[in-house]
């Protein structure tokens, strides 16, 4: 089964025709709006996710080692859809998150 949406001209880009599995239900309310001024698109129409603060961090231990996480806002994204990255890659990429939030890596 496949929808059909109908986008503004400004998205004439977007295809418009989308798999159910690819769509997931709306649920409203102002956290999900996201004003067009603020998100910069590429030529794809996409657009880059940009880490804003740091909320929680874990480690989790497997056999052999020990993986340090720590769990991220996205700019335009609510608290409930923070995502865990490891650490390395959030400190080789995102530096200014730990001075920001007072977080120092976690080093074992």
């Amino acid at each position: 089964m496949a929808y059909r949406l109908t986008l503004p001209p400004n998205l004439s880009g977007v295809h418009l025709v989308f798999h159910v599995s690819m769509l997931k239900r709306y649920h409203g309310d102002g956290d999900y709006i996201i004003k067009w001024d603020s998100v910069v698109l590429d030529k794809d129409l996409q657009y880059e996710e940009e880490p804003i603060a740091i909320l929680d961090r874990d480690v989790r231990k497997l056999r052999t080692k020990e993986i340090k996480s720590v769990k991220v806002q996205c700019r335009h994204r609510p608290v409930e859809e923070a995502t865990w990255e490891t650490e390395n890659d959030m400190l080789d990429n995102y530096p200014h998150l730990f001075i920001d939030s007072c977080m120092t890596p976690i080093f074992v």
